[in-house]
């Protein structure tokens, strides 16, 4: 009998386990799924509708997707946004992986100091080197140019990108990069030859994390810009208010939310698994 009370308690506290388990997942899908799901429910409302709670919308309103393109160059600035992102995530994939071969690889004194030195970049408030950065984009011309963005982005994702990167090179067997220097290959073929191939997990996901932080920066975006075909979209929704004077800009601006959220939502989906063994890559050594 007492054989068979324990397993009986050891049945019912499995349940009790998983059906926490689930109601935690749950919890947490709901708390991070909702506020995208209002903001798109909120974009199909127009007028004073905006302010009535309707979970399900019966009747949808396109004229806020409408309003974004046609009160400002929305186009222009996701075009923006686009190319700032896929210039910051290059120069930081280009940048991250000589580094990482040399500070992975190559043996130097001060090389872990080195390391902390460059993750510690990172540390620092985007306002604390604002002035600094505004001096030096004034200086070299950049101005209300795409390029001072992709310049100035560097600051916060060059340092992740190499701290991954050097942590999964140093992953790699040895006898790979021995075999390529007898054969005559340069530090360059080993990179991008021999390396590049078996780093595609770290690079999709320090890359697609670059874009991500490149996609959704504001502030130096908005003080490193001033016209409005130089904005990016972050600036270009926080603007959006000065529209349209004659009504309220929250749809427009939902509906403008929606548009720059939905292409991150499917590049995340779709790279989900390489992104998951790129950051657990290097954890645990085999």
């Amino acid at each position: 009998m007492a054989t068979v009370a324990q397993l009986r308690w050891k049945r019912a506290k499995r349940i009790v386990s998983r059906v926490a388990f689930y109601g935690l997942l749950l919890v947490i899908a709901v708390y991070t799924i909702f506020p995208f799901y209002w903001a798109i429910v909120s974009s199909l409302k127009s007028g004073s509708d905006l302010f009535e709670v309707e979970y399900w919308i019966s009747q949808p309103h396109w004229d806020n997707y409408v309003a974004v393109f046609r009160e400002q160059p929305f186009g222009r600035n996701i075009l923006n946004s686009l190319f700032v992102s896929v210039s910051t995530v290059t120069l930081s994939l280009a940048l991250a992986l000589a580094a990482a071969y040399a500070i992975g690889r190559v043996q130097f004194r001060g090389r872990m100091l080195l390391m902390f030195v460059i993750l510690g970049v990172s540390m620092f408030p985007q306002i604390a080197v604002l002035s600094g950065m505004f001096e030096l984009i004034n200086t070299l011309g950049l101005y209300n140019n795409l390029l001072a963005l992709s310049f100035s982005y560097l600051i916060f994702t060059l340092p992740f990108t190499v701290w991954v990167l050097t942590t999964f090179m140093r992953e790699l067997p040895k006898e790979l990069e021995e075999a390529a220097i007898v054969d005559g290959a340069s530090p360059l073929t080993i990179v991008t030859k021999v390396f590049m191939p078996l780093m595609g997990p770290a690079l999709v996901t320090t890359g697609l994390l670059a874009f991500i932080a490149a996609w959704n920066e504001f502030l130096f975006a908005l003080t490193f810009t001033l016209s409005s075909e130089m904005r990016t979209v972050p600036v270009a929704i926080a603007l959006t208010s000065g529209a349209s004077a004659h009504e309220l800009p929250w749809g427009n601006i939902m509906a403008a939310s929606v548009i720059v959220t939905v292409p991150l939502i499917i590049l995340v989906l779709f790279f989900q698994r390489r992104i998951v063994s790129g950051l657990t890559a290097g954890a645990v050594k085999g």
